[in-house]
């Protein structure tokens, strides 16, 4: 179980870091998007296939996996595009409606009743951000594109939690960003169409940093986040992963000097987001704590 919060918590670190690269590329959304989902697949594909990890998968699997991957990358375009249109610690800060969307999905999907905990602890999370909405309005259009983000988000690893219980998190991981990929290359037409872009590829610069994106926050972080999903649960990575925007907003702080753009208001939300956080390490250390004494 330690173990597992440790590799939770690096993949979390990295996933932080994500949005800073993300201002940093200077390609849009959809297209940083698609580099990293070409450069992550291919990397996964090479290494997981030398490395004999990579396992067969029945074909009903692997269309369930692709659907998943589609969920990923609309996911990380909503993503991207919050931060472009506001700013990072914004798009971060919405990345906690994860926990609330868990608590309200995961009853559904895999049937099982509600947490009352797990609901009041994401509406908090919910009310600290419709806080900042309401106050800071120039950021309407990142923090619709940041919910959606979160919301496709959540979904996403309920779903992909099932499959760590059958295959190993290099098998789930590399056919879920393929096809992630292949969905979004399937739609990139439409989208290009419909919001061209200014720049279609990459300068060595911007390459570099999505060779960073690749190998580092997204192979190497997905595999310590695939390994932690079958320790914990769902609801409990969705919820640590709320470290995301304290590590991402410290580092958008430091890099960027965001914390000259925000108001007070953003400052309370956030307050509200981390006591959430911590109430719910508390409970579960609480919980973890019973267990053993019951074992004893």
């Amino acid at each position: 179980m330690r173990k597992a919060f440790i590799q939770l918590h690096i993949s979390v670190f990295l996933a932080g870091f994500t949005g800073i690269l993300g201002r940093l590329i200077k390609l849009d959304a959809a297209w940083l998007v698609w580099y990293r989902l070409l450069l992550t697949s291919v990397t996964m594909i090479i290494l997981y296939s030398l490395t004999k990890k990579l396992l067969r998968v029945p074909f009903k699997d692997i269309v369930k996996l692709f659907g998943i991957g589609l969920l990923a990358a609309i996911h990380w375009v909503c993503f991207y595009a919050a931060i472009k249109v506001a700013n990072v610690s914004v798009a971060l800060v919405c990345f906690s409606a994860v926990g609330f969307f868990t608590a309200i999905f995961s009853p559904f999907i895999l049937k099982m009743k509600f947490d009352k905990t797990e609901l009041f602890l994401g509406l908090i999370v919910i009310g600290a951000i419709l806080l900042i909405f309401n106050f800071d309005p120039q950021y309407k259009t990142g923090i619709i594109l940041g919910i959606i983000s979160a919301l496709v988000i959540s979904i996403n690893i309920i779903l992909l939690r099932e499959f760590i219980k059958k295959y190993n998190p290099e098998t789930v991981l590399t056919y879920q960003i393929s096809g992630g990929f292949l969905m979004l290359s399937a739609f990139m037409p439409l989208l290009v169409y419909y919001f061209p872009p200014e720049v279609y590829l990459p300068d060595t610069s911007d390459f570099l940093w999505l060779l960073v994106l690749a190998w580092l926050c997204s192979v190497w972080a997905f595999q310590l986040t695939g390994h932690a999903l079958r320790k914990l649960s769902a609801f409990t990575v969705n919820l640590t992963f709320n470290m995301e925007p304290v590590y991402g907003i410290i580092l958008a702080f430091i890099v960027y000097h965001e914390n000259k753009l925000l108001s007070k208001w953003f400052y309370i939300g956030f307050a509200m987001i981390a006591f959430a956080l911590i109430l719910h390490m508390l409970l579960l250390f609480r919980q973890s704590k019973r267990v053993i004494e019951y074992r004893k």
